[in-house]
């Protein structure tokens, strides 16, 4: 209980689970790499081929960041995926491991391409070829992101690219180097491993579906796998969907490896089914969407593994 308790502070690792750099660490950190911008949550070897991340729900907001917005924390707070780090306690604790962003999605998005740069935001320019034009840069959901729907510019200022650099090279790439090392450790261990990337959605309102998987169509998992998770969701009584309106991200697609026994899926919730009426606080439904991660997770090694997924207590 200890460590469930623990993963309820605001964004804090567990003592016992904080990533620490050296030659024994699980986390693919170089020295100068800031063991702040993620933790690792689960054993030195893992357990499970099951594991988790937590991209979006970082809330270490430094005041140099908050300082160079013009806009107040508040709706920077808005880009965040709110509170899911918290919803992934019970599927830890049944042995998954999880990889969770400290670092806000306001500073950097480790959903995607390190490349994916909205070239205006960026002095000097980037040369040339070094951008990965898309349409989520454009609408300023890159890397960076530069806009908010609804209020838009979130910058004061063009951001330096030695500051551009530092962001890649000591949050975003060590992230995806930890999934990568713990999900090749899980495939060399059970012969096959999956990546679940948990994230929450703006709420659908009229009956939509609260939980989407997304396999980017079928290329980053196997699709007896996307139809476990769903039917382990729907077991509870979520109502769900595939593929639509979220398919998946750069997490899946770069992770998601299905002919090398890596496969990747990306979980979305509705946040109306777990926060409160403000979408800030932890509501009804807050317990619920914890089984829910814990009831995929176990759907997803079964699968796996060739048994039968265990039934979470309730």
């Amino acid at each position: 209980m200890r460590e469930a308790l623990n993963i309820f502070q605001p964004n804090r690792a567990p003592r016992l689970r904080a990533p620490r750099p050296g030659p024994t660490s699980d986390i693919a950190m170089s020295e100068d790499s800031p063991p702040s911008s993620f933790f690792r949550i689960g054993p030195e070897r893992p357990v499970s081929p099951v594991i988790l991340s937590v991209p979006h729900a970082g809330r270490h907001y430094s005041p140099e960041l908050v300082k160079a917005a013009r806009v107040p924390l508040g709706v920077l707070q808005t880009l965040e995926d709110r509170l899911v780090d918290r919803l992934v306690w019970r599927a830890t604790a049944a042995g998954a491991t999880a990889f969770i962003a400290r670092t806000p999605r306001a500073e950097i998005d480790l959903n995607r391409d390190e490349r994916e740069i909205d070239p205006n935001m960026v002095t000097p320019t980037l040369p040339p070829g070094s951008i990965l034009a898309s349409v989520r840069s454009r609408g300023g959901i890159g890397l960076i992101p530069s806009r908010i729907s609804g209020v838009g510019p979130i910058w004061r200022e063009r951001v330096p690219r030695q500051e551009l650099s530092r962001r890649i090279e000591r949050i975003h790439r060590p992230y995806h180097q930890a999934l990568e090392r713990a999900l090749e450790e899980s495939r060399d261990r059970f012969g096959a491993a999956v990546l679940l990337d948990c994230h929450s959605m703006p709420p659908r309102g009229g009956g939509d579906s609260p939980v989407v998987f997304g396999d980017r169509y079928g290329t980053s998992s196997d699709p007896g796998l996307v139809q476990a998770a769903m039917n382990a969701a729907r077991s509870l009584g979520y109502r769900t969907a595939c593929n639509a309106p979220y398919a998946g991200g750069y997490v899946c697609a770069r992770h998601g490896r299905p002919d090398r026994s890596i496969h990747a899926i990306q979980l979305e919730i509705d946040r109306s089914a777990y926060l409160d009426a403000e979408l800030r606080s932890p509501g009804p439904g807050f317990a619920g969407a914890c089984a829910l991660i814990a009831a995929v997770t176990s759907a997803l090694e079964a699968r796996l593994l060739g048994g039968e997924p265990a039934l979470a207590a309730e």
